[in-house]
This record gives C-alpha cells, sequence and structure tokens, in this order.
C-alpha cells in the first residue's frame, strides 16, 4: 500500500464560482454583500453555495434559507443548478487525467485521483499538488488538494490538515490531530462519537478496538468508525472505479504519399463513420475534419447538423465549398474525421416497403443552407416564458438546441409587425377600440371587432411606470383583420392619455 499516491481535491465553492462566473459572462452585476445559492430540500429550501460574505457571518451549506434570513435579513438568495454543477464535476472527472491515468468523483464537490507513478513527471508531489491548484485556480475554482497513501487519509488531509499536505506512509500520525469528521462518517455517528467523548481520530484509535466493534459491528460503512479507520489507515482495500471516457469515434486515413486535396476520400471516411455510429445506435451532431501536414501543420474544418444523422451522403455533401480554405502546403498524408455531439439515434421507417423518402428532409436542407450561408444566418423561431406578445417568441440559430418556453392558446396573428405602430384615433368608442383611426396614411373603419385581452407588464422586467395594454381583434369594411391594443387608461398615473397601437395581422 505504500506505493499508492492518492491526491483528493476539495471544491468547496463550486456552485458559486460557477454561478458567479457566469453572471459576468453575461454583464451581470457580482453582489459584494452576503449572498446564497438555494436548491429545494426535505423541509423548504436549503443553502448550496455561500459567498465569502455569507460565509463570514457563519452561513453554511445544508442549513434552511429561512434559518440563514433570520441570522442575515439582508441575505440575498439565488437559485442554484444541481445539473449544471454536476455537468461541470463529470467534465472535472476527465479533465483531471492529466496527471494520473484512474479519476472518479468524491461526493458532490469532491474528485479523487490516483497518480502513482506520475509525480516525478511533474517535478514531484509538491509540485504536483501546487500545479493541480493552479491549473483549477485558472478555470475559476478555489480548490484544498492532498496527497497520502490511502483514499480515507487524502479525503482527510485535502479537507482538514494542512495547505497541500503530503503523507507519505505515516497515516496514523498525519490523521491523530483530526477531528472524526475527517473519517467520512454520517452526521449522526459524528454526534454519537462526540457524546462518548471522543472528538478526534487519535481519540478513537486509542480506545480498545474489541470495545468499539460491540458498538459499531452491525452499522453500515457511513456510521461504522472502525472501517473507516482501517480504510484511512490502509488495513481495509479502498480501491478507485473510475469511470471509463467516452470512447471516440474516428475514421482515419493513412496515405503512403502526400495528397493536395481530401475530397475524394471524403465519401469512404464518411462511410466509416457512419458504420461505428450504427453499432452504437447513434448519430453525430458535429464533424472536424483534420489534416495532418508533411511539414507538422494541423488544420481543422468542423461543420454540425441540426439533428444527429449517420447520413455518410449528406455529412459528406457538408463540406462541399469548405475543404478549399484548406491550406496544403507541401500536402498531407494523414487525415482524422472525428464525430461530436454523439447521440442516441433511431432510425424511422418512411413507408411500408422500407424504402427511402425521396427528397430532402427539412434537417437536411436546414444543415446544407447552414454550411453553406453560415451557422448563424439560418434561424428558427423559439417561444420564450413570456406574456408580453414582443417577447413571446425569438430567433436562434436553426443548428442549436433551444428549450421551448410555453405556448399561449390564445389566438395570435400570423404575423407580428417588428415594433408596434402607433396610430391616429379620429373616434373613439368608451370601453371599446376606436370606432375610425389613421394606420400607414389610410383611414379605417371598424366594422367588428373582439376583445379586450388584458396583458399587464412584467413587473420584474420592466420599468416602474410601464402602462397595461387592452388587447382588440378589428376588422375593417374591407375585411382587414388587425391586432389593435390601448396602452394605458384613464386616470392610471402613469401618463398622459391612452395610446393606440397596431401590433399585428391576421391572416
Amino acid at each position: 500500500m505504500s506505493g499508492r499516491r492518492i491526491v483528493s481535491i476539495s471544491l468547496p465553492c463550486l456552485p458559486m464560482e460557477r454561478w458567479m462566473r457566469i453572471a459576468q459572462d453575461m454583464g451581470r452585476p457580482v453582489p459584494e454583500g452576503p449572498m446564497v445559492l438555494a436548491v429545494e430540500g426535505t423541509h423548504g429550501p436549503v443553502v448550496h453555495g455561500a459567498n465569502r460574505s455569507a460565509t463570514m457571518l457563519g452561513i453554511r451549506v445544508g442549513e434552511r434559507i429561512v434559518d440563514m434570513r433570520a441570522l442575515c435579513p439582508e441575505l440575498r438568495v439565488e437559485y442554484g443548478d444541481l445539473s449544471g454543477d454536476n455537468a461541470l464535476m463529470e467534465r472535472l472527472v476527465l479533465w483531471i487525467r492529466r496527471w494520473g491515468p484512474w479519476s472518479a468523483r468524491d461526493g458532490a464537490h469532491g474528485l479523487i485521483l490516483d497518480c502513482t507513478g506520475v509525480p516525478h513527471l511533474f517535478g514531484g508531489e509538491a509540485a504536483l499538488l501546487e500545479e493541480i491548484e493552479a491549473r483549477l485556480s485558472t478555470l475559476g475554482l478555489s480548490a484544498r488538494v492532498a496527497m497520502a497513501t490511502t483514499w480515507g487519509a487524502a479525503w482527510a488531509l485535502a479537507r482538514f490538515g494542512a495547505v497541500r499536505a503530503i503523507c507519505e506512509g505515516n497515516e496514523a500520525e498525519a490523521l491523530r490531530p483530526l477531528p472524526v469528521r475527517a473519517l467520512r462518517l454520517s452526521s449522526e455517528a459524528e454526534q454519537l462519537l462526540h457524546r462518548l467523548g471522543l472528538k478526534t481520530i487519535g481519540d478513537l484509535a486509542a480506545i480498545p478496538r474489541l470495545s468499539l466493534a460491540r458498538r459499531f459491528n452491525r452499522a453500515e460503512l457511513v456510521a461504522n468508525p472502525l472501517l473507516r479507520l482501517d480504510q484511512a489507515m490502509g488495513r481495509m482495500a479502498e480501491p478507485i472505479s473510475a469511470e471509463d471516457a467516452p470512447e471516440p469515434t474516428r475514421s482515419i486515413l493513412r496515405l503512403a504519399e502526400p495528397i493536395q486535396d481530401p475530397t475524394a476520400h471524403l465519401p469512404d471516411l464518411c462511410a466509416e463513420l457512419c458504420a461505428q455510429l450504427a453499432e452504437r445506435g447513434a448519430g453525430c451532431r458535429r464533424l472536424h475534419l483534420t489534416v495532418y501536414r508533411t511539414d507538422g501543420e494541423v488544420a481543422c474544418v468542423t461543420v454540425a447538423t441540426s439533428q444527429p444523422s449517420r447520413d455518410p451522403a449528406h455529412l459528406a455533401r457538408l463540406f462541399d465549398g469548405r475543404l478549399e480554405r484548406i491550406d496544403p502546403g507541401f500536402g498531407f498524408d494523414l487525415v482524422t474525421l472525428d464525430a461530436d455531439g454523439v447521440e442516441p439515434f433511431d432510425e424511422v421507417q418512411s413507408d411500408l416497403g422500407g424504402r427511402r423518402a425521396a427528397g430532402m428532409s427539412l434537417p437536411q436542407l436546414i444543415d446544407r443552407l447552414s454550411a453553406r450561408f453560415g451557422a448563424e444566418a439560418v434561424t428558427r423561431p423559439v417561444t420564450c416564458e413570456s406574456h408580453v406578445p414582443e417577447r413571446a417568441e425569438r430567433r436562434v440559430p436553426a443548428l442549436h438546441d433551444a428549450p421551448q418556453g410555453e405556448v399561449t392558446t390564445r389566438e395570435r396573428p400570423l404575423r407580428i409587425l417588428p415594433s408596434p405602430e402607433e396610430v391616429r384615433v379620429i373616434y373613439a368608442v368608451p370601453e371599446g377600440p376606436p370606432a375610425q383611426f389613421i394606420w400607414r396614411k389610410q383611414t379605417l373603419r371598424v366594422a367588428r371587432h373582439a376583445g379586450p385581452e388584458r396583458i399587464a407588464p412584467e413587473w420584474w422586467r420592466d420599468k416602474p411606470g410601464t402602462r397595461l395594454r387592452d388587447y382588440y381583434k378589428v376588422e375593417d369594411e374591407k375585411g382587414l383583420r388587425l391586432w389593435l391594443y390601448r396602452e394605458g387608461l384613464d386616470g392610471d398615473g402613469r401618463g398622459g392619455q391612452p395610446r393606440w397601437f397596431v401590433h399585428g395581422i391576421f391572416a
């Protein structure tokens, strides 16, 4: 066991640091006062992360938000993102393998790394820990790291030991002054040991084993201090169950002589790649064609699809007009095609005979247009969660996945004007739409109408004083149907007289 070198990495501030980084990227101000991130708990919201100001006031992760507000009335609360934090941790599990071949998650915000035989490549164990800490800081993450011969000892030293602690086989001496919490015990087991007067690992190790075995013999691992102590001291094996990195999907072409243009070989590369995808029952969203020149230079061309695909002919056509941008130099003798964004994909039978549908499907058309004109040039509308009409829809690149918001069930015009156009009312009817008004230099007389539909401003987004709207569907004598609204009410204290606007045109 003495030959093993295990590194434990603790990221206690990851939720808050990730939230602050996202806020800065979006241009949002970062609060300087006490602030916490909240997630739902058993008895209401609990603290998921806290900034430095909140921590200094005694606010701790896992405590109820109600109790923490009593402790700090000016506490600011934002919602935490558990799925985003978990996704970041899963990426970090693979990212830290630059320092060792086996890594795994260790709790919610911890990582474990087996770097046996590796430290000398980085200048020694102390230099390795310094590099891990420095590289994580460039990602905006503060970390505590420690190295020992066992998982349990490294975990304890990373959270309760000295900065960048290193234990070289003397676990009993290194862990003696640490609290029993450092043995990764449950809160109930920790409280029980405290009632017995055992507050440190040294106190626990000094008790005769038989006396403790009678009490904890049948306890599970997280409640059994004897088993946890054996793991930390190396008397009980605790292997690292490392998660396998996803197997890359790649087709490779090695050439005997350098060539200048890979176009002729592209169909075979796509066919080989799609065969690998078919075996996995998957499709890809992005392709990376990489050419390796004989002078050592590397060039890459990337294309994307709107839906997972494994159609070799379609994927090959996406590179039309893109390969001319590659500078071949003196030629290249190695070409690779990598699939990225691999997702589950099931073939859909288009007819009873199993024949392929004629023509090009809409996703393939989107892919071809985006590859030709650019990903930002081809867009599609997506709904947003807003009851204000001009905010209920936005346009995103057609290749991007954007979540759809809640769609209103009320009738809406086929065409919404980019911005409402004000009309001049000639004759108005009380408690109804204008009977006659001028729009775009035309005088329109209302023949029939329906409404109103009242839409209030969004108080969490709109400025104070924003007026409500009453929408009407009106039809003039020639059959033109418009979506008209009145902004404000008489005597609402938010401006002068109400104003009328045309916002949409029905078919």
